[in-house]
C-alpha cells in the first residue's frame, strides 16, 4: 500500500515545472509504482496557452478548480472546461487549453508516465520507461 500527499512532493522530483512556465505537475503515482496508469495534479497558469498532442499516451482530466478553453485542433470545436469537468483523449486529439483563470486538475494517464516528461516541440510526450526490477 502507498500512502502520499501532494504537499509530500512539493519540491520533490516529482514536482516537474514545465520548460515553457506554463505549468507545473505534482506526480503523485508514476511509472516506477508499476499499476499501469499514473495519477497528478496539474496547474495551468492563467492567461496562458499550451498546445499538447498525447500521441504516446491517453489522457483522462478532471478539472478541480479554474476555467480553461479546450480546443480540439482539427475540428476546432471548441469546450469551456470548468470544475466538475472531465475530458478524455482518447483518440491521441491534437489539443489547445487557454486558461481563464488558474485551472487545478487531476490528470490520470495510460501508459503512465516516468516524471520525466515535458513537451516537445510538437506538444508530445516522449514514450519513457523505467528498467524492469531485478528478480528477488
Amino acid at each position: 500500500m502507498i500512502v502520499r500527499s501532494f504537499k509530500d512532493i512539493e519540491g520533490t522530483d516529482r514536482h516537474v515545472k514545465a520548460a515553457s512556465g506554463t505549468w507545473e505537475s505534482k506526480r503523485i503515482v508514476l511509472a516506477k509504482e508499476r499499476v499501469g496508469f499514473s495519477v497528478h495534479e496539474t496547474i495551468l497558469y492563467a492567461g496562458t496557452e499550451t498546445s499538447m498532442w498525447y500521441a504516446n499516451h491517453i489522457e483522462a482530466v478532471v478539472c478541480t478548480k479554474g476555467e480553461a478553453e479546450l480546443t480540439d485542433d482539427t475540428t476546432g470545436k471548441k469546450y469551456t472546461i470548468t470544475p466538475g469537468t472531465m475530458y478524455l483523449l482518447d483518440g491521441h486529439e491534437k489539443h489547445t487549453m487557454r486558461i481563464k483563470e488558474d485551472f487545478h486538475c487531476i490528470c490520470v494517464f495510460n501508459p503512465p508516465v516516468t516524471g520525466r516528461e515535458d513537451h516537445d516541440e510538437n506538444g508530445v510526450y516522449p514514450l519513457l520507461t523505467e528498467p524492469e526490477p531485478e528478480p528477488a
